[in-house]
């Protein structure tokens, strides 16, 4: 009974465990399946077979070659090498050590076997997280560029130091257990031999030796490898990163000392070993290495150098290592061609409005996007599903002419459905889309009512912008999967296709055109109802990765994303352009930083990027297109030769798109807050700092009424630049202040086309313009303060606050005039209770020290020339002649 009663046991711990097993079979094949029909909807499945090959190529190749050093390593001690077989024959006891040297020989590989592939699994577990920088180990070309501390060029340290250290390392793990593995089976074997009395074997002892010595070989590789970790210290922050005068004079000469010591060292030991002969210079070897080492471990003598050396003359011993560190922090920002234009600024008093200022007004934005989001949401939402993510700004053609413009687009938001309407066939089959996009124009006045250039769900403009597919399936929401199309007959939901999911006519989502696909998508997402719902067909699809970030991500998780996607309107469909970076934190010598980029979980830290791609998504099928715009990048070149057919030139985009383009914002913001400090290339000049600067920064008073110091983000602007005449230029602009103070410094352009490249619709280019110390130019925060200061205007917010309305004033707008500054601030007015719907009330414009406000940027402006002229007339100033540009762009004298 009791024997039973066990069977039972066992058998059921067996089934569950099968069990078990197959489940977890079943699942990792579904996932894998539902994964391979994903990409092939996208037209990527040679790029997912070839994700995978290289994967498990690259670490299975890696684990084979652990697992055969380790095996045939055994097998060779098993063997035990030059033993003499004469003695088993000779001994009296010849049958149990015959017993025991088949047991080593060939009973054992039953324990060599599992163990040697425990071991190389072991090994090679690091291998497994690297494949991908496998890739670019042996596919990314050399960059052409030369790092200035050893000579080589920068793609040898970014691409193949990594990987060749990581090598080092394992390789020495291996080697090491190997070694101590072997001695411990051949003294086993020799234990057990009948001559166990007699010297090791021969071949034993070579077999020991040239262990021990690969041992020392691989560990002097090492040291060599820690060369290249000298161009990454960071000792000497927060003055300037990288090697200085102790690690180059000091440490490197240790470094090749140990290298060279360790291997003579160990090779002349062996040869003592047998010989008996060199032992004086293997003491000499150890004495040497020992002593590199511990003047390495001890701080003493650095220390010393460094406190009556380098610190009495910290510019004359560390200038040609912070000129290394600048050159190469430039070149790994993209920011070793800048354009600066010095500029004298007008005395103050002396300014005047350029006559054709009037003729841009339509360009400057007077709307912030964080106020344009709640009129959004209040009057274009429409429906309770409907959700405006984030407010873009772009620029389209009017009415023939180029017009700068906020828009949004309309997606759905399923967390808005009322609580009874969140099921299963709601979810996934009915409210499946967004639908359309909101245009205003940037200029607007607070006199009257918002204007739109396209608005409400039957996509009403009234300047010709319209889109045939309007519908939004793919975007920023957290999108659930949809089924479409399906048997439901939906109304009431605005769709391009007739009766909505019912007729869906795009090729995004994943075939269910059997029963058996139905089933494995059920287990893919863990939903019984997709399985059992009758509304389904053999038509329908799941689409899923909706989110374009999310979808991004899952087919190429090796590109940083920009954390502002935004939409293109085409007359076809509606687009989304997401800015991607490839990033590295192995450029030598050059400064790290950290960034948190869109879909990160935490920050990543580098000290290389490249905004290399544009990643084009078609928001009705989410189809997928990647567009290469910086053909030097080595890194996303090594990604070209490993995915062939991935990746396209941009001139294969369309116009409409092509024309969209844009400088991205996060790139931008890196670059500045780089070159905020780098822009000092003399050594003696990086070392003061005394030209840093800094992002300006404002005094704000938000919407609940708390005051905060805000930095001022950079944004779009469309004007023209010097050198490219009647080319509306669509530019990032970022005003920089002195590091402690609020004047302005700089004003830094991203996008600004240079003058041989006046006709290309997106520039990689900046452009800075550097405001001279003679004539002080007031910044942002000083301006703000002006604003605050003005009677008038604080006598009319007050005013206002008596009637129960809510003031605000929004982020402040530089506009480059000639060699002034006309800084524009809209003011907002909206309830203090109820619904917030905010409504352009005043804008602001300052000038000098002139501060006026009025309905719109035209009376603002006439009344501030007004001021402007009387005020040079009663102080007797002659205004300074504007130059003859036909714009209000960039244009220094």
């Amino acid at each position: 009974m009791g024997n039973w009663k066990r069977l039972l046991i066992v058998a059921a711990v067996v089934i569950v465990l099968l069990a078990g097993v197959s489940l977890a079979l079943v699942l990792a094949a579904t996932h894998f399946l539902v994964d391979w029909w994903w990409f092939e909807s996208l037209e990527l499945g040679a790029y997912f077979w070839l994700r995978f090959l290289y994967r498990y190529i690259l670490s299975g190749g890696v684990t084979l070659f652990f697992f055969l050093v380790f095996f045939l390593n055994f097998w060779a001690a098993s063997q035990y090498l030059g033993v003499d077989q004469t003695i088993y024959e000779a001994s009296a006891d010849k049958s149990r050590y015959r017993r025991w040297l088949r047991l080593f020989q060939i009973g054992a590989l039953p324990v060599y076997l599992p163990l040697s592939i425990f071991l190389a699994v072991l090994v090679a577990l690091p291998f497994y997280h690297e494949w991908e920088s496998g890739l670019l180990f042996f596919l990314a070309p050399p960059s052409g560029v030369t790092e200035p501390v050893y000579g080589e060029d920068v793609s040898y340290h970014m691409f193949r130091v990594p990987i060749l250290i990581l090598i080092q390392s394992e390789l020495l793990l291996c080697s090491g257990i190997l070694a101590l593995m072997m001695a411990a089976l051949y003294w086993v074997e020799h234990e057990f031999s009948p001559a166990h009395r007699r010297p090791w074997p021969s071949g034993a002892r070579i077999h020991l030796n040239l262990l021990f010595g690969l041992v020392a070989v691989i560990a002097a590789w090492g040291y060599v490898l820690e060369r290249d970790e000298l161009l990454y210290v960071d000792v000497h922050e927060p003055v300037f990163f990288g090697p200085g005068l102790i690690e180059m004079r000091y440490d490197l000469p240790l470094l090749w000392a140990q290298a060279v010591a360790l291997v003579l060292g160990v090779v002349v030991g062996l040869w003592y070993v047998q010989s008996r002969k060199g032992l004086k210079l293997v003491l000499v070897c150890g004495l040497v290495w020992l002593s590199a080492e511990g003047l390495r471990m001890v701080h003493t003598v650095p220390e010393l150098i460094d406190r009556f050396l380098v610190k009495p003359n910290p510019v004359k011993t560390e200038r040609e290592y912070m000129k290394y560190n600048i050159e190469a922090t430039l070149a790994a920002y993209d920011l070793d061609e800048i354009r600066t234009i010095d500029i004298t600024a007008v005395p103050e008093g002396s300014e005047t409005l350029d006559p054709h200022l009037r003729e841009h007004l339509h360009n400057i934005p007077v709307w912030d996007p964080e106020y344009l989001d709640d009129v959004y949401q209040q009057l274009q939402g429409i429906r309770p599903y409907y959700s405006f993510t984030e407010v873009d700004t772009a620029r389209y053609t009017v009415n023939g002419r180029i017009e700068q413009v906020n828009l949004a687009a309309r997606e759905i938001n399923l967390g808005k459905l009322p609580q009874e309407a969140r099921n299963w066939e709601n979810i996934h089959l009915r409210y499946t889309h967004g639908y359309g996009a909101v245009i205003t124009p940037a200029a607007q006045s607070g006199d009257q009512p918002m204007e739109w250039w396209l608005r409400d769900l039957n996509m009403t403009s009234g300047v010709g912008l319209s889109t045939e597919k309007p519908d939004i399936y793919f975007g920023l929401e957290n999108l659930d999967y949809a089924i479409v199309p399906n048997r439901l007959n939906i109304v009431d939901i605005s769709s391009f296709d007739q009766g909505s999911s019912q007729n869906y006519s795009g090729d995004g989502g994943v075939p269910i055109s059997s029963l058996l696909r139905r089933l494995l998508l059920s287990i893919y997402f863990r939903d019984e109802k997709l399985f059992f719902s009758i509304n389904i067909d053999e038509r329908s699809q799941a689409l899923f990765h909706r989110n374009i970030i999310e979808r991004i991500k899952t087919v190429t998780p090796f590109l940083a994303l920009d954390r502002d996607p935004y939409i293109v309107v085409t007359p076809q469909r509606i687009y989304w352009v997401v800015d991607a970076y490839t990033t590295l934190d192995t450029y030598p010598v050059s400064k790290r930083t950290r960034y948190r980029f869109r879909g990160d979980m935490k920050e990543r830290e580098f000290n290389y990027i490249r905004n290399s791609v544009k990643i084009v998504v078609d928001a009705f099928d989410g189809s997928l297109d990647y567009y290469v715009v910086d053909h030097d990048d080595p890194m996303l070149q090594g990604y070209i030769r490993a995915y062939p057919g991935l990746f396209k030139d941009a001139s294969a985009m369309s116009p409409l798109l092509r024309e969209q383009l844009r400088f991205p914002h996060d790139f931008f913001e890196i670059q500045m807050r780089m070159y905020a400090k780098y822009h000092q290339t003399q050594p003696e000049l990086f070392y003061q700092q005394a030209e840093t600067w800094e992002f300006a920064k404002v005094d704000v008073k938000l919407r609940d009424g708390r005051s905060i110091t805000q930095t001022v983000a950079p944004y779009y602007f469309t004007t023209e630049l010097d050198g490219c005449d009647n080319v509306q230029n669509f530019v990032l602009i970022n005003p920089m202040t002195p590091v402690g103070r609020n004047n302005m410094s700089v004003l830094a352009i991203g996008g600004a086309l240079r003058p041989d490249a006046c006709g290309l619709p997106y520039s990689k280019s900046i452009a800075l313009y550097q405001y001279r110390k003679d004539v002080q130019v007031d910044g942002p925060a000083q301006v703000s303060a002006m604003i605050d200061q003005d009677a008038e205007i604080a006598k009319e917010f007050a005013l206002w606050d008596q009637k129960g309305s809510h003031l605000t004033r929004g982020r402040i707008i530089i506009v480059p005039v000639g060699r002034s500054l006309l800084y524009v601030q809209p003011v907002y007015i909206e309830s203090a209770s109820g619904v917030r719907i905010p409504e352009l009330a005043r804008v602001i414009l300052s000038m000098g020290d002139i501060v006026v406000m009025d309905v719109s940027l035209e009376t603002a402006l006439n009344k501030l020339e007004a001021r402007l002229n009387a005020l040079q007339k009663a102080r007797g100033i002659a205004p300074t002649p504007v130059v003859k540009d036909p714009a209000p762009g960039l244009h220094p004298m």
